[in-house]
């Protein structure tokens, strides 16, 4: 028998019927929360049993809140990445303007909302096959063989290896087989060109004790934006992935596996694009409207959801992710020894239009990254039913990042970014060619030590401690050289000359206000303990309710996107190289309970999370253009309900409910980034009033104090909703289902504003088909009701008032056909 840790998903089994009258076999799980898998059986027929806890353990005994989407429910439902999978999860959030700056969020904590920044971390820990994921641009390639996907929700520090503020999503692939050869696939098409594939096939090779498992997807897809400069089709998909899997039981104790993975990603996005126009607080004639006429320029459409752009610098989002790793479990009798070797890298390649207009205001932007990764994890688990279990562990990890930024700033800029009455803004030579080319390094490392008991206190009350010890050192480089060679000027400008240049007229303040040269080298280091305490206590077999309270951080970071200059602006601001550590106090009641035979299954959890020293996005007061960089917010306060429900009146029907309350605010956060309504005025200093929206030169405060305000990102209602019904025919099933989603408007920049809040929107998916044995046909269409929403909106920097979006999918359509041997 294995010493690892399967996944037992059973489904309900089929009664004594007439042969005629048998069910095929059953439909996948619905979407819905972890203790709710409608198609689970009762006791007696099996259960689920999940992994979250490092343990095998019956789902809804578990007291966490914690949700699990099996490989099937995955397969037929579309969401073959994480972004897809927040239709399904109303607690999780998916934020990607690119595959660098992505976020995943949980009940609205994570990361901070905004472009990435090399020198912190996450609040949301990736998992695949135990192994963490420190880039959470690697999350967006597609899903592999995938066995099933487990979303924990509130702090995970004292589990699993790398600490977690918010919540963490586990990866399991399938296993190899070490007893009867299996195989499976697939091939998708639709509009927009789909063509997807995806194939895997296991065996045991010459023995019963060594198993091979190899899998791969393959996904094209055409633009959905057409984009006239090029004459292209823009967010496109052009995925690749690859893995491999070695079993071994090396002894009937010991098993290991070796897992080799490969994906690569090539498609043309991602792009963002007019939207709309909001005022701000610059003088009319530098505002977009004014600017836009002056130019002779007019975008292609003035309705987003025409998808239609003339972006005119390149857009590509290549990048390419791969691993090794080996995974060891011993069953040392009564206990289990684990041990997770990773080693990881990711490759990213993108070209991007950071002007989002079809003028050449800046021409090149690219953060060009490479991320190098290795981690060691070894636990050891009491295995079997006592009064007294534990989990202890050790984990180490070690990455480096190295990142080779440039921005080139074209001849329509200077009349742009500077004031068009002005000297500099009337020559285009002034800003034309003007290059920022950054380099920028990062090392962390980080060690912990963590464990956890559930104690059997007494008969159905469990008292169950955790503890985490850990370090974390980061370091790195940030060094902006500003250069510029055209007919009138030619200078290179590093952080040491700035002001003999300017003493000397070879250099503008201009010049050298739109792309600052500047180096600094940041290091961080501490040492923190955190912990948590559960109490559960099981009212009947199937009804449990837990109460905890975790004391939890995410570590300090280093900025690495550029700072602010000091009073003087003479230097960097040294203040501002460093971020504090997060930390937070958790509180979550849950009630977890199953009736009528397990055919219907509700649970509840309130949560309330207290984060002092909040990582966000600040603005360094420029008024040329808006580069932010992470602070310390004082207080934010985030809490909630949510609900997860499931009926199974029959083996024909099965329905799910899943929702989320959530109430995200600043409570203390008086330095934040202002909103574009008071952006882009003359700074207001001793006291001086800033202005109302729209008033052409008016004053505008260099920060804003925005206490009180909706965190963002997050809608304070989400909704999952679905099911599927069956009948036999022909020896088979024909079925139908069904899955909606729905969450409130949500805002879009880090300080709330009227130009970027994202209303609210439901989108539905349906199927049918027919399946029988070991294939399945059917056809689906995702966003039935064709949809028009936004997926992010973002301000163009300058405060121009130019309101970009990135719209979300429109209606799809398609087939799929799979078939196991």
């Amino acid at each position: 028998m294995l010493a690892s840790l399967p996944l037992l998903l059973a489904a309900a089994a089929p009664s004594a019927v007439a042969a005629g009258d048998r069910p095929a076999p059953p439909p996948p799980p619905a979407p819905v929360d972890a203790q709710a898998d409608p198609q689970a059986a009762p006791k007696s027929e099996g259960d689920i049993v999940i992994t979250a806890r490092r343990r095998s353990e019956r789902l809804q005994d578990v007291p966490i809140a914690v949700s699990v989407l099996s490989g099937e429910t995955i397969a037929n439902t579309g969401a073959y990445n994480i972004n897809r999978l927040q239709t399904l999860q109303p607690s999780l959030q998916f934020y990607s303007s690119n595959p660098r700056n992505s976020a995943i969020n949980i009940r609205g904590l994570g990361a901070p909302f905004g472009l990435t920044n090399d020198g912190i971390e996450q609040g949301v820990g990736l998992y695949i096959d135990q192994v963490y994921i420190g880039r959470i641009g690697a999350s967006t390639f597609d899903f592999v063989d995938v066995d099933r996907v487990e979303v924990l929700r509130g702090p995970q520090g004292t589990l699993y290896g790398k600490n977690t503020t918010a919540g963490a999503v586990n990866i399991t692939t399938k296993k190899p087989s070490l007893a009867t050869p299996d195989a499976t696939f697939e091939a998708s098409t639709g509009n927009y060109g789909l063509v997807q594939i995806k194939a895997s096939a296991s065996a045991p090779i010459a023995t019963d004790t060594l198993g091979v498992r190899v899998s791969t997807s393959v996904t094209r897809r055409g633009g959905t934006i057409y984009d006239t400069a090029t004459g292209s089709n823009l967010q496109k998909q052009d995925n690749l992935s690859l893995r491999g899997q070695l079993l071994w039981q090396a002894t009937p104790r010991l098993d290991l596996t070796l897992s080799a993975d490969f994906s690569l990603q090539n498609p043309f996005c991602c792009v963002q694009y007019y939207a709309r126009v909001g005022a701000t607080q610059r003088a009319v004639n530098r505002q977009y409207a004014a600017l836009a006429a002056a130019a002779g320029y007019r975008p292609p459409s003035f309705d987003p959801f025409d998808r239609v752009t003339d972006l005119d610098a390149t857009i590509n989002s290549r990048q390419e992710v791969g691993g090794l790793s080996l995974v060891g479990d011993w069953d040392v009798g009564g206990a289990t020894i684990t041990s997770v070797t990773a080693w990881r890298y990711w490759d990213w390649q993108p070209a991007n239009d950071r002007d989002f207009t079809g003028l050449p205001i800046t021409t090149v932007s690219q953060n060009p990254s490479q991320q190098k990764q290795f981690s060691q994890e070894l636990r050891i688990g009491s295995t079997g039913k006592r009064r007294l279990n534990y989990t202890f562990g050790a984990f180490f990890f070690d990455q480096t990042i190295d990142t080779q930024g440039s921005q080139v700033q074209g001849p329509a800029a200077s009349a742009w970014l500077l004031n068009p009455t002005s000297a500099g803004g009337k020559d285009p030579l002034t800003l034309n060619g003007l290059t920022s080319t950054n380099t920028i390094h990062f090392s962390n490392q980080s060690v912990a030590l963590f464990g956890k008991l559930n104690w059997e206190a007494a008969p159905k009350l469990h008292i169950q401690p955790g503890l985490r010890v850990n370090y974390d050192r980061k370091s790195g480089f940030y060094e902006a050289i500003v250069s510029i060679r055209n007919a009138r000027y030619n200078f290179v400008a590093t952080a040491d000359n700035v002001a003999a240049l300017l003493a000397s007229g070879a250099a503008t303040a201009d010049q050298l206000n739109t792309l600052a040269p500047q180096r600094y080298a940041p290091r961080f280091s501490a040492w923190n303990l955190s912990g948590d305490l559960t109490l559960s206590y099981d009212l009947a077999p199937d009804a449990h309710v837990y109460a905890t309270y975790a004391k939890s951080f995410k570590s300090g970071g280093i900025n690495l996107s550029g700072l602010p200059l000091n009073a003087n602006n003479t230097g960097v601001d040294l203040t501002t190289e460093t971020v504090k550590p997060e930390k937070v106090d958790h509180f979550e009641l849950g009630l977890k309970t199953q009736f009528l035979n397990r055919r219907v299954t509700f649970n509840l959890a309130a949560f309330w999370d207290a984060i002092h020293d909040y990582q966000a996005t600040v603005n360094n007061g420029q008024t040329t253009v808006i580069r932010g960089y992470l602070a310390n917010a004082g207080l934010v306060r985030v809490r909630g309900v949510e609900f997860d429900s499931a009926f199974r009146p029959s083996p024909r029907l099965n329905l799910y409910v899943n929702g989320a309350l959530t109430d995200a605010k600043y409570v203390r956060f008086t330095n934040a980034p202002c909103p574009p309504e008071l952006s882009g005025g003359s700074p207001a200093l001793n006291g001086a009033t800033p202005g109302a929206a729209g008033v052409a030169g008016a004053l505008s405060p260099l920060t804003c104090d925005i206490s009180g305000q909706i965190l963002p990102g997050i809608s304070k209602y989400a909704l999952s909703w679905g099911g599927e019904v069956n009948q036999p025919v022909a020896g088979g099933q024909v079925y139908l289902g069904y899955d909606g989603s729905y969450r409130s408007k949500f805002s879009s920049n880090p300080s709330r504003s009227a130009y970027t809040d994202i209303d609210g929107y439901s989108l539905s998916n349906i199927r049918f088909g027919f399946r029988k044995d070991r294939w399945n046909l059917f056809g689906w269409v995702r966003n039935l009701f064709d949809k028009q929403y936004f997926e992010l909106l973002s301000t163009q920097s300058g405060s121009t008032g130019l309101i970009v979006g990135q719209p979300g999918d429109p209606r799809t359509y398609g087939g799929t056909f799979r078939i196991s041997f």
